[in-house]
């Protein structure tokens, strides 16, 4: 068997998920992307089993069965945060989700200011004595 049209075949897939992880807005077909991207390292391991003959028998297809298993529990914590990212903000689009989160006003007051990465001190409200 010519291992080049499996190559092949796996370059073209990895390489579209890729592009579907750095274009796409939606978040499940992010997690579309990625599952394209771990199916074609799936589809690398099994014809470099086949056609390189390694120490251990049938490791290539063991790997690929290790990523078969991360997929699904990968599939399965995704989907629970879009579901409950859907739930909060009513929408699944990548760009809408806040990488930080709000500062949070304590006792009706509007949090301290931080003076150089640590809490401002009397001095540094007082002038600096």
């Amino acid at each position: 068997m010519r291992p080049v049209i499996p190559y092949v075949t796996a370059a073209l897939l990895f390489g579209l998920g890729v592009y579907g992880v750095l274009r796409r807005r939606n978040a499940v077909l992010v997690l579309m992307s990625v599952e394209l991207m771990l199916n074609a390292v799936n589809l690398i391991l099994v014809t470099a089993d086949t056609t390189a003959r390694a120490v251990l028998p049938h490791s290539g297809q063991v790997f690929a069965l290790f990523v078969i298993v991360l997929a699904a529990a990968e599939i399965g914590v995704g989907l629970a945060i879009v579901l409950q990212l859907y739930r909060l903000r009513a929408t699944v689009a990548v760009d809408d989700v806040p990488l930080t989160e709000p500062a949070q006003t304590v006792g009706g007051r509007e949090p301290a200011q931080t003076v150089g990465g640590r809490e401002p001190t009397v001095l540094d409200t007082e002038g600096g004595r």
